[in-house]
């Protein structure tokens, strides 16, 4: 025998308001219209996102590629500041840029959103970074869900996630296959700590007893500001640099989970060695902070944090200059970071890791050397 319920159980009683819903569409609408492309069929509502994919007919071989990410507990600063309108910047730049890598132009892409209780302007604030960040990158923001969880998520908790999909043409795919003895590295600076590492961020802040409104002189902001700095969006000026004349860049690498040598490693084919010289940049402030409160060793936090460098390009050492003008005239700051060589005529330093391959990919091998300048 079951218990009847005193009163009929509906949708809205279970935790889920389907009119919630509705308006936070209302109230996002504007924002996605901004994102689009001329490809884009159809708009908002639909059960897909539909891309007129003609132009490719006019190409030799196209070649899709296809990426998808998170912004992992970087959302816990943002709900904890309750300030979700550039948390969507993090989610397009892991998504689009990880695209770019492989020399494709990013050309669409869905997001996700998952959370206890749907508050129209909290979505809207979300979708709206996104739509944002899909515009800067020249992507179009073709669709999404926003779904809402009672019981599994707290009624302040979301977490968000995405798609998007590039094509290139297989001649002028980006990777270890173009990479020569005699290239060098370049860095693209990053914009703070991007979105990775924020587990070990939030530990050690949590350690230290540092509240997010507490002001730090070294940021000349708070620390809250500071931890939900935006994540770069790279996808235009990288793909200004692969096409401009004369430019032959050979590989790319998105500087994310895993540091700098890890996924440097990954585009690199085996047998050449990239040796990167730390005293060419000073990581800014927040890296130092975040090593000094929570006395993480230095092989741990550039396994974990970026460093300062977001992204890398490999290409002929003639073309560094160049290059680092094309960054600099798009507003990142770019500099030359290491050389690549044969790994057997490399000269090895005994006192420093050597980084091989990583996530699977059997690719070259990196070291870092030296000690960043002190400010």
């Amino acid at each position: 025998m079951t218990n009847e319920p005193d009163a009929p159980i509906t949708y809205a009683a279970a935790g889920v308001d389907v009119e919630a819903g509705d308006r936070a569409v209302e109230l996002m609408k504007e924002s996605v219209r901004r994102a689009t492309r001329p490809e884009v069929v159809g708009g908002l509502g639909g059960f897909a996102g539909m891309f007129d994919a003609s132009a490719l007919a006019g190409m030799t071989r196209p070649i899709l590629a296809t990426s998808t990410d998170g912004v992992g507990t970087k959302v816990a600063i943002a709900q904890a500041l309750d300030k979700h309108d550039t948390i969507g910047f993090d989610l397009v730049g892991m998504v689009v840029d990880d695209i770019v890598v492989c020399g494709a132009e990013p050309l669409f892409m869905t997001d996700y959103i998952a959370t206890g209780k749907v508050v129209p302007e909290r979505i809207a604030a979300i979708v709206g970074g996104i739509a944002r960040a899909c515009e800067e990158a020249g992507v179009a923001l073709v669709g999404g869900e926003t779904a809402e969880h009672p019981g599994l998520l707290d009624r302040d908790e979301y977490d968000v996630a995405g798609a998007a999909t590039g094509v290139v043409e297989y001649a002028a795919v980006l990777g270890p296959q173009r990479v020569a003895d005699g290239d060098v590295v370049v860095a693209l600076a990053s914009s703070g700590l991007h979105s990775n590492g924020y587990s070990l961020v939030r530990r050690v802040v949590a350690s230290a007893g540092w509240s997010l409104d507490r002001y730090v002189d070294d940021f000349g902001r708070t620390l809250g500001e500071e931890l939900l700095e935006p994540t770069r969006i790279y996808t235009r000026p990288l793909l200004d640099l692969i096409r401009a004349d004369g430019m032959d860049v050979h590989a790319l690498s998105h500087v994310t989970g895993g540091g700098l040598a890890a996924n440097l490693a990954r585009v690199l084919p085996a047998g050449m060695f990239a040796r990167l010289d730390r005293s060419t940049w000073t990581p800014p402030a927040v890296f130092g902070t975040i090593g000094e409160l929570g006395r993480v060793p230095q092989a741990d936090i550039e396994r974990t944090l970026n460093q300062g460098v977001g992204f890398v390009a490999v290409l002929p050492q003639d073309q560094a200059d160049r290059a680092m003008e094309i960054c600099e005239a798009s507003g990142i700051r770019a500099w030359l970071l290491g050389e690549v060589t044969l790994e057997e005529k490399a000269t090895v330093a005994p006192d420093a890791e050597v980084v091989r391959g990583a996530k699977g990919v059997d690719g070259g091998a990196v070291q870092v050397v030296g000690q960043h300048p002190t400010t």
